[in-house]
């Protein structure tokens, strides 16, 4: 296959900036998967979201970075600030993805597409009856570049995990989406105001200027209506 000159000068320029990313840095020195850890960094920060001793589901998790962050979130301070990557560990963190997913200590890992009942019924059998403090999705569909179908894609993702918060979620839990501006984001939030008490959009400083990438995050369940 021929690579034009125009396509490599602009892989060459993304290698660069990725390279020179502080945020890819300081997920090299801190050994974070990916710059994705930050991302929920700063929404935890933010809100308040993530406490030692919670359950929390991390759906789209590969390769890590967001179930990496949860795991350091929940190991005990006794012995100083907390942090540990390994050993012990004050909560339960359930990960699901398509893709697959480098073991991490401690983080319980399903493969498989969250849209088959199957595979939504193994995470339902995994938490055992308990219910759910936080949802964190950072899942994203295979976009097409056709603006309709994409936002359907992104749509069904996201109807499907406050489907499932609906569900499993503590009445005062939080459910945490990526979303992408543009066609049908105003359906998004609307959709999530109709279920949630507190809606609140938020784009990362970690988020790329370039990128349309923002979160969603909601928290308090409205009651379902009779």
């Amino acid at each position: 296959m021929k690579i034009d000159s125009k396509s490599k000068k602009i892989n060459k320029a993304w290698l660069n900036a990725h390279v020179n990313d502080p945020y890819v840095r300081q997920a090299q020195k801190e050994g974070y998967r990916s710059r994705a850890a930050y991302k929920l960094k700063e929404i935890d920060e933010t809100f308040h979201l993530i406490r030692p001793g919670q359950v929390v589901v991390d759906l789209g998790a590969s390769p890590g970075a967001w179930s990496q962050y949860l795991r350091r979130r929940f190991a005990p301070k006794e012995a100083g600030a907390g942090g540990a990557a390994v050993g012990e560990l004050d909560g339960t963190i359930i990960a699901l993805d398509l893709l697959e997913f480098e073991p991490i200590e401690g983080v319980n890992f399903i493969q498989g597409d969250f849209r088959e009942d199957a595979v939504l019924q193994q995470l339902v059998g995994m938490l055992g009856g308990r219910s759910v403090d936080v949802v964190v999705s950072d899942m994203a569909p295979n976009l097409s570049g056709v603006g309709v179908t994409d936002a359907a894609r992104v749509e069904l993702l996201i109807e499907l995990a406050i489907d499932f918060a609906q569900s499993h979620l503590k009445p005062d839990g939080a459910l945490v989406c990526k979303v992408f501006h543009g066609g049908g984001y105003a359906q998004l939030v609307e959709l999530f105001r109709q279920h949630f008490r507190v809606v609140k959009p938020f784009k990362p400083k970690a988020s790329r200027d370039k990128s349309s990438e923002t979160f969603l995050v909601g928290i308090g369940l409205k009651r379902r209506s009779a």
